[in-house]
């Protein structure tokens, strides 16, 4: 199997990705007359900026809406190889989002929960016992507020 080649970022990319962020299901026809290619052209381009890792086509929705009970972000205080530790956490089903980054945490994590008991089963058996977690400081989301994705490209 060969591999995949990495999609170029040129204007017409930019033009698919930002216009598949305000709409995710936009036709390749519609898009094709927006860019200027043929359907088929759009729809190679738009499959390898998704093998490539570029983007994804989704359906977002707000969890607390569709039968979760609880949605957190959890601040993580880790020692050692953090890459280690987020790989560790990646691999929770339930955590949909993990991040390194500077400042009062080593990690963040989001996840969702179906109750408090879940919760605290995941806090205490899949995050707390991962090999160099030192802390966790728990973020109980309330109500979404505002939740985008079409910040456009550079």
């Amino acid at each position: 199997m060969g591999s995949v080649t990495e999609p170029v970022l040129d204007d017409v990319n930019k033009q698919i990705i930002e216009r598949l962020q305000h709409d995710g299901r936009m036709s390749y026809a519609a898009l094709a007359k927006v860019v200027g290619l043929s359907e088929a052209a759009v729809r190679q381009r738009v499959q390898r900026l998704l093998d490539g890792g570029v983007m994804q086509i989704v359906a977002v929705t707000d969890p607390l809406t569709v039968g979760f009970k609880r949605q957190v972000m959890i601040g993580i205080k880790a020692q050692g190889d953090l890459r280690k530790v987020a790989d560790a956490l990646a691999a929770v089903s339930e955590i949909d989002y993990v991040v390194l980054c500077a400042g009062g945490f080593d990690i963040l994590v989001e996840l969702v929960c179906t109750d408090d008991d879940h919760l605290l089963d995941l806090l205490n058996d899949a995050i707390r016992s991962v090999p160099g977690v030192v802390s966790t400081e728990t973020f109980v989301y309330l109500k979404l507020a505002k939740q985008t994705y079409a910040w456009g490209t550079r």
